[in-house]
């Protein structure tokens, strides 16, 4: 008896010294405590080879034309979405087109060497109801556009080049004669434009010098960016004045989406690289056009020069759970910039910046953005809010750390800063200005805070 109960406290003792040293793995949280699901750990590719490929130059595309070959590429696809549906591929060369509409079970493939190239005359884009600057209106279709195509993948390693040089120039000249010039007022296509869809994938390709916005989604839900290089130049793109890039070239706009892991990515453009929108305007929260941006990863991106790395604003409503992690910042104007709307109800919460590393101007920049707004009389407007931000584990080399502003138009709370260690040459933290800030072991010019 007593060799039994001696084995089997034996047992026990191996049993608990084998479970110590299993590894278990850490749940990873959003922001608000809730589970991450597994969807955000899969960076696996979508494999396209067991669809039909259509080729476009075995249908009627010539490899070598000069002009515009809208129709026959847009023949292409239409066939492609007829025929049961499969991969339009684009192959070696240099083919020119206006907007082309992806349909149904169609996807787009660009091959090495392969380029599609937007025209450089906006003619050549069709003007369709479509979403811009946080509005629903008539613009300008963008080079490649998918609405409601479920499933749809762009994958590379090929090109998608906006051309954006005649349109940048002529941006510049307009801005010049009027300063006042907005955005949709110089008619420029995006370069993709995704809507109503679920499940799509852009993976690998190189998609650069779009006229206006590079990526704009809209209401779609389950997106993936994996391994793709997004760029546009940021100076000498006009004589008008060489320190200007391509005017409004947005990376990524995240406009009214769900469940977006962005992966992997290099990021270079004359504007903000991740933009999370979703209307605008004192009435937006009830324009069933607009809504909230909700469970958002951006994770071991590079980003060159960029006006903000992850930007929430400035047409957006109300986003959920963000979270901006290990990322390698060579030049950015700003990491996280909250942009406050006084004419918008705004409310940013639960957003986690973490395990960044690099220098920037500024790091958390929360400032009222007054650019084009058009505040009006509504006796309930809410109170615009900011909480539940989270920054930790941080090593960079800032000019101003804590560009913060306050204003009765907006409300800061629940703010926490962990792990910080970083040069600031403006030296302005103050977590008093923040309701309920929480400062653990922050370190600015080697002093602790």
């Amino acid at each position: 008896m007593k060799n039994r109960i001696l084995l089997f406290v034996l047992m026990l003792a191996v049993t608990a010294v084998a479970f110590g040293k299993r590894k278990v793995k850490a749940v990873d949280l959003w922001p608000d405590g809730t589970e991450i699901s597994a969807w955000f750990s899969d960076t696996s590719r979508v494999d396209l080879s067991g669809l039909k490929h259509y080729d476009v130059t075995a249908y009627g595309v010539d490899r070598y034309a000069d002009g515009v070959q809208t129709q026959q590429l847009q023949t292409v696809i239409d066939r492609c979405a007829a025929e049961g549906g499969g991969v339009v591929v684009i192959p070696r060369g240099t083919f020119l087109s206006g907007s082309l509409f992806f349909k149904p079970g169609t996807h787009l493939k660009i091959e090495e060497g392969g380029e599609l190239k937007g025209s450089d005359r906006i003619r050549d884009f069709q003007i369709v109801k479509t979403r811009m600057e946080g509005q629903t209106l008539d613009y300008f279709a963008a080079l490649v556009n998918a609405d409601g195509v479920d499933g749809f993948t762009i994958t590379g390693p090929g090109t998608i080049n906006g051309n954006g040089q005649k349109y940048w120039e002529e941006f510049w000249i307009r801005r010049k004669y009027n300063p006042q010039c907005t955005n949709l007022e110089a008619m420029r296509p995006r370069n993709v434009y995704i809507s109503n869809s679920r499940n799509v994938t852009v993976q690998d390709v190189k998609i650069i010098n779009s006229p206006f916005w590079t990526n704009h989604l809209y209401r779609c839900e389950n997106v993936r960016y994996l391994g793709c290089f997004i760029f546009a130049p940021t100076e000498n793109v006009t004589p008008v004045d060489p320190r200007r890039g391509g005017p409004s070239t947005d990376a990524i706009d995240l406009d009214v989406c769900k469940n977006v892991l962005i992966h992997g990515c290099y990021m270079h453009v004359n504007d903000d690289a991740v933009v999370l929108k979703g209307g605008k305007g004192t009435w937006a929260d009830q324009n069933p056009d607009n809504g909230p941006c909700s469970n958002i990863i951006i994770e071991d991106c590079t980003y060159g020069k960029v006006h903000g790395c992850l930007t929430l604003g400035s047409e957006s409503l109300f986003d959920h759970n963000i979270i901006l992690r290990r990322i390698d910042v060579k030049a950015a104007s700003r990491v996280l910039w909250l942009k406050m709307r006084p004419d918008t109800p705004q409310h940013y919460e639960y957003v986690r910046v973490e395990d960044i590393k690099g220098q920037c101007g500024s790091f958390l920049v929360i400032r009222p953005w007054t650019q084009f707004y058009k505040p009006e009389q509504r006796d309930d407007m809410p109170l615009s809010q900011c909480n539940n931000i989270y920054i930790r584990n941080i090593q960079m080399k800032t000019r101003n750390f804590f560009d913060v502003g306050t204003s009765d138009k907006y409300r800061l709370v629940d703010f926490s800063f962990e792990d910080v260690d970083v040069t600031d040459e403006k030296d302005a933290f103050d977590k008093t200005m923040i309701e309920r800030s929480v400062v653990k072991n922050v370190t600015i010019n080697g002093t602790s805070r």
